[in-house]
C-alpha cells in the first residue's frame, strides 16, 4: 500500500500542474485585468485564421523566391546560400535568412504552396504577438490590443505576411529589436541582456534585407544613450556590446561568403562583379538612395514621385497610410503629455524609440530615388500600430483635459476623413462604407470632444466608434487581399486600382500609359530606357508603338492581359501553384522587362505545360542542370514545375554577368545542361526572354545558342537541344 501512495500522488498531481499552467496561460499575470490575457490571445487566433483563409490561392507567389527555397530543400550548400538552384549557378539578389525558415519547411513537408507559406504566415502573428508585448507592458493591456489590431488589419501586413518576399521577417526582427531597446531601457540592472537581442535581431535583419535593416539604427541608439537609467560610460559599453551582437550575428555569413573561394560557390546574384559586399553598398544600398542601381535595365528613376507626400499618393496610399495621419498626430501629443516627465522616463522614451522609427523609415522612403514598391510600406506597419495604440492609450488617460480630448476628436476626425479620401480612389468597391465612414467618424469625433465631461460608458462607446470607423477601410482592402491569389514580383494589397502591382490573374507593374504619377506623361517607360523598351517600343499614348510586346497596350482595363488568366502547374508532389499565363511584362525588382507570350517575363512566372515539363523531366538526372534559361523567374517556373535545377542566365533580369559566354560554352562541352528555354510561342520573341536579345552575356549566350542549336516548339515555348548541334 505504502507502495503505490507516491505513485498515485504523483497521477494525481500531473494533471493538476498543467491545468495550474493552462490557467495561467489564459488568466495571464496576476496584475492584469481579466479580460487581457483571453482578448490577446483571441487575437492572435483571428490574425492567425484570416491570414490562413485561402492561402493557397497565391500559388508560389514570388517564383524568385520560392525557386531559391526549393533549391534549398534539396541542397544544403544552396540552403546556405540561397542558392537559385540546387546546382548552385547564381543566388538570389538578397542574403539569404529569409530564404530559411522556408526551406527548412520544404525540406520537412514537401514542396507546395501551403509549405512556402505557412512560416510568412507565422511571422506575421509572431509580429502582432512582441508589437502587443512591446506597447502592453508601459501603456496597458488596451493599448496593445489596438496596436496589435491596427498591424494585423493594416493591408500591406496582410498581402506580405501571406507572401514570400523577405519584408514579413524583417518587419518581424524590426518589431523584436524595438521590443528589446524598450525593455532595456526599463531599468539599468539587465539592460545589456536586451541590448545584445536587439542586436542580433538587427543583425539578422542585416542578412534578411541588408541595409535596410539599419534604417532605424540612428534612432533607437541616440534614444537609449540619452534616455537609458544608467551612467553615460556605462550606456555607451552596452550599445558597443550590442553592436558587437550585431557585427557577430550579421557577419559571419558575409565573411564566409567572402573568404569562400568563388570557384566552388554560386555567383553572388545582382552584383556585377561576384561580390557581395559590392551587392551590400551598391544596388541593395547607395544606389537605392541616389538611383544609381548598377545592374538593372535602365537605372532608377521611375519609381514614381518623390517627395513628403510619396506615402500618400495614389498607388501606395491603399496600402499604408490609413491611420498614418493619426498615427503622427498622436506622436506629438504623446511627446507634448510626457515633455516634462524625468529623463529616463519608458512613457517619452517609447514614443521617441517607436516616432524615431517611424519618421527615419518614413523619411527615407519618401525621398529614396532607386527602386521602391508599394509592399516594401509593410515594414512601416509595427512603428505605426504602436504610435496608435500608446497615443490614444495616454490621451484617453488625459481625457478629462479639453486638449487631451480634442486630441482624441481630431484623430477619429482626420483618420475617417482620410479614409472617405482612399475609398474614394477605388469607387467601385463597396461604394456604401467610403459614406459610413465619414458619418461614423464624425460622430465619434464629437463624442471624443465631450469625452472628458461625459459619462464613461458614453466616452467608450464614442472611442469605440472611432476605432471602427478608423478600421473599416483597411479591413475591407484587407479581406480583398486575403481573398485574392498574388503573383510575381510586384505585388499590391487591396482592390483592383489601390496599386500599381500584381494581384490576382494577370496581374502587371507599374502602369505605362501615364501611370507613373505623371512624370513621363505617358509618353515614354518611366524606368529611363534612352530608347524606349527593349526591342525598339516606344509608348505613345498608352499604347506600345513598334515594340516586341504582343498586343501593344501594356496593362489593359484591370491589370489583366487579354485571355489570360491562372494556370496552375503540378509538380511532383501534386501540389498546384504557378504563375499566371498571359501576363503582361513590367517591371520588375530589378527594373527589367520581360518578353511576353508562354514565356511569362521577369516579373512573373511562366505557365508550364505537360509537354514541356515532360520534356525537362527525361534524363534530367543524368545533367547538373536540366535546362538553362535567361532570367530568374523563367527559370524559377520550370524549376518549380519539375523540382529539377535550371539555370538562371543572367541571374533576375538577365543583366548579371554569369555565367559568362566562355563559361556556358564549357558547360555545354561537359554535357552540364540539357536543354536551353527561348522565348515563347515558337521562338520568336527576343528581348531579355529569349534568344537575340538580352544584355551582355546573356544576350550573347542567347545569339550563340540560335546560331548553333535547332529550335523546336515545345507546347508554348521553344527549346534547343544543347546536346545537339546543327
Amino acid at each position: 500500500m505504502t507502495a503505490t501512495t507516491p505513485t498515485a500522488s504523483a497521477a494525481h498531481a500531473a494533471p493538476t500542474a498543467r491545468t495550474g499552467r493552462l490557467a495561467r496561460l489564459w488568466r495571464g499575470r496576476p496584475e492584469d485585468a481579466p479580460w487581457a490575457r483571453p482578448a490577446f490571445l483571441g487575437l492572435l487566433a483571428v490574425t492567425t485564421a484570416l491570414y490562413l483563409w485561402n492561402l493557397s490561392a497565391s500559388g508560389y507567389a514570388n517564383s524568385f523566391y520560392s525557386a531559391a527555397v526549393q533549391a534549398g530543400g534539396e541542397s544544403w550548400k544552396a540552403f546556405f546560400f540561397g542558392s537559385l538552384d540546387a546546382a548552385n549557378a547564381i543566388t538570389v539578389d538578397k542574403p539569404p535568412a529569409a530564404l530559411w525558415p522556408m526551406a527548412l519547411s520544404v525540406r520537412l513537408f514537401g514542396l507546395g504552396s501551403w509549405q512556402i507559406l505557412l512560416p510568412e504566415v507565422l511571422m506575421g502573428v509572431g509580429t502582432v504577438a512582441v508589437l502587443y508585448a512591446a506597447v502592453r507592458r508601459r501603456f496597458g493591456a488596451g493599448a496593445g490590443l489596438i496596436a496589435g489590431a491596427v498591424l494585423a488589419l493594416t493591408p500591406v501586413a496582410a498581402l506580405m505576411f501571406r507572401f514570400n518576399n523577405p519584408d514579413a521577417l524583417l518587419a518581424l526582427l524590426m518589431t523584436v529589436a524595438v521590443y528589446g531597446v524598450l525593455r532595456a531601457l526599463e531599468r539599468a540592472e539587465g539592460a545589456a541582456k536586451w541590448l545584445v537581442l536587439a542586436g542580433v535581431a538587427f543583425g539578422f535583419a542585416f542578412l534578411t534585407k541588408t541595409l535596410q535593416a539599419f534604417l532605424i539604427l540612428p534612432p533607437l541608439a541616440l534614444v537609449y544613450a540619452v534616455c537609458a537609467p544608467a551612467r553615460p560610460l556605462r550606456r555607451f559599453g552596452q550599445l558597443g556590446l550590442a553592436g558587437l551582437a550585431l557585427v557577430v550575428s550579421g557577419g559571419w555569413w558575409v565573411a564566409l561568403v567572402e573568404l569562400w573561394p568563388a570557384a566552388s560557390r554560386p555567383y553572388v546574384g545582382g552584383s556585377q562583379n561576384n561580390s557581395f559586399l559590392e551587392l551590400t553598398f551598391g544596388y541593395n544600398g547607395l544606389g537605392r538612395i541616389n538611383g544609381n542601381e548598377v545592374g538593372s535595365v535602365g537605372g532608377g528613376g521611375g519609381w514614381g514621385e518623390t517627395g513628403p507626400l510619396r506615402m500618400f499618393n495614389d498607388s501606395i496610399g491603399g496600402q499604408i497610410s490609413w491611420l498614418l495621419p493619426a498615427a503622427l498626430l498622436l506622436l506629438l501629443a504623446g511627446l507634448v503629455v510626457t515633455w516634462r516627465a524625468p529623463r529616463t522616463d519608458t512613457a517619452r522614451a517609447a514614443f521617441l524609440v517607436w516616432g524615431g522609427a517611424l519618421l527615419m523609415t518614413l523619411g527615407v522612403f519618401s525621398f529614396m530615388a532607386g527602386i521602391f514598391h508599394e509592399y516594401y510600406t509593410v515594414a512601416l506597419a509595427p512603428y505605426l500600430a504602436a504610435l496608435i495604440g500608446m497615443g490614444a492609450a495616454v490621451l484617453w488617460e488625459e481625457r478629462t483635459r479639453f486638449a487631451a480630448s480634442a486630441g482624441l476628436a481630431a484623430a477619429a476626425g482626420v483618420t475617417a476623413w482620410w479614409g472617405w479620401t482612399l475609398l474614394g480612389r477605388t469607387p467601385d468597391h463597396l461604394p456604401w462604407l467610403r459614406w459610413t465612414v465619414l458619418v461614423a467618424g464624425a460622430v465619434a469625433a464629437l463624442g471624443l470632444l465631450a469625452a472628458g465631461r461625459a459619462d464613461r460608458r458614453l466616452g467608450l462607446a464614442a472611442a469605440g466608434l472611432g476605432l471602427a470607423a478608423g478600421l473599416a477601410g483597411p479591413f475591407a482592402y484587407t479581406l480583398e487581399t486575403l481573398s485574392t491569389g498574388h503573383q510575381g514580383s510586384i505585388v499590391t494589397a487591396g482592390p483592383a486600382g489601390a496599386g500599381f502591382g500584381g494581384r490576382g490573374p494577370g496581374g502587371g507593374g507599374p502602369r505605362m500609359d501615364g501611370g507613373d504619377g505623371g512624370r513621363n506623361g505617358g509618353t515614354q517607360p518611366p524606368n529611363g530606357f534612352p530608347n524606349g523598351f527593349p526591342g525598339g517600343g516606344q509608348v505613345q499614348g498608352g499604347q506600345v508603338q513598334g515594340g516586341q510586346f504582343p498586343g501593344g497596350r501594356m496593362q489593359p482595363p484591370g491589370g489583366q492581359s487579354p485571355g489570360g488568366q491562372n494556370q496552375p502547374s503540378t509538380g511532383q508532389t501534386g501540389q498546384t501553384g504557378q504563375a499566371p499565363t498571359g501576363q503582361m511584362p513590367g517591371f520588375g525588382e530589378r527594373g527589367g522587362m520581360g518578353g511576353g507570350g508562354g514565356m511569362g517575363g521577369l516579373l512573373n512566372g511562366a505557365s508550364v505545360g505537360a509537354e514541356a515539363k515532360e520534356k525537362l523531366l527525361q534524363d534530367a538526372d543524368a545533367y547538373t542542370w536540366a535546362a538553362a534559361a535567361v532570367g530568374a523567374q523563367n527559370a524559377a517556373s520550370y524549376q518549380l514545375a519539375t523540382e529539377k535545377p535550371v539555370m538562371a542566365i543572367g541571374g533576375f533580369n538577365g543583366s548579371d554577368p554569369s555565367p559568362t559566354l566562355a563559361q556556358f560554352k564549357e558547360y555545354v562541352a561537359e554535357g552540364k545542361i540539357h536543354y536551353f528555354i527561348g522565348s515563347g510561342g515558337g521562338g520568336t520573341g527576343g528581348g531579355m526572354g529569349g534568344p537575340g536579345g538580352g544584355a551582355g552575356s546573356s544576350s550573347e549566350i542567347s545569339t550563340w545558342v540560335q546560331e548553333n542549336f535547332t529550335a523546336v516548339t515545345v507546347g508554348s515555348a521553344t527549346f534547343y537541344d544543347l546536346t545537339s548541334e546543327k
